[in-house]
């Protein structure tokens, strides 16, 4: 019976999906790590104004004097852009790949919900980072009509309580973490099994474990500070 081979084109089309998942997985985690951190800061909103403005500073003056003021800032969003390039590409690359390749119609009623759900609920995400990054950092943007002027925006922590004192920002924001969560949930666990960490049964259970629970952490983590805010526990 003869063997059956890949083609070279067969071959150079697999290597280059496993490539771009690859890619894909890589700059996910370095997302991961950042939300991490991201939390963390966020969190200190609970401890006061004058915490959460130091720590604020504090990463504008890390580094000093071997990185100029605000270099580690600079640095992370080097970073983080590269990352995000590479994650977009590597996505709407597959997403290109899954829609012009023959499948069954079981796979494809398998797979339609989750592929959807992370194709536009990965866009959603990357409109409200558009959003966030205008709001909080680029321009500073206080959506508060009560509460206007330099004393808010050039105050990070009053822009903050400002923001999320109206409640349709509130819902944006939840809105955004739903989608983060159901991101993270299936990001996660897809990258380690990317990265070949699913190869027995145990393996992908604790897999698709820890998908959830850090899903869950960095998502709670991220609410607690406007939800505080929106019913009047920081102010």
């Amino acid at each position: 019976m003869p063997s059956t081979t890949l083609s070279p084109r067969g071959t150079t089309a697999r290597s280059t999906t496993i490539a771009l998942k690859l890619l894909m997985a890589v700059t996910g985690l370095v997302f991961v790590g950042y939300l991490l951190l991201h939390m963390y800061g966020n969190l200190k909103a609970l401890t006061g104004e004058e915490g959460f403005n130091e720590y604020a500073e504090h990463l504008r003056s890390f580094g000093e004097p071997m990185l100029p003021h605000g270099g580690l800032l600079w640095i992370v969003r080097v970073v983080l852009i590269l990352s995000l390039i590479g994650h977009a590409y590597a996505s709407f690359k597959l997403w290109s790949r899954a829609d012009s390749a023959r499948r069954t119609k079981y796979a494809a009623v398998k797979s339609a919900a989750t592929a959807k759900w992370m194709r536009w609920g990965g866009v959603f995400i990357l409109l409200f980072l558009v959003w966030h990054l205008l709001q909080f950092t680029i321009v500073k943007i206080s959506v508060n009509p009560d509460k206007q002027g330099a004393n808010v925006t050039s105050n990070p922590y009053e822009l903050v309580v400002a923001s999320f004192q109206v409640w349709w920002m509130v819902l944006i924001y939840v809105a955004a973490m739903i989608a983060l969560f159901m991101h993270l949930k299936h990001g996660v666990y897809s990258a380690q099994q990317t990265l070949g960490w699913t190869s027995s049964p145990k393996a992908h259970v604790r897999a698709m474990t820890i998908g959830v629970a850090l899903a869950a952490l960095i998502v709670v983590g991220f609410l607690i500070p406007p939800l505080s805010i929106a019913f009047g526990l920081i102010d």
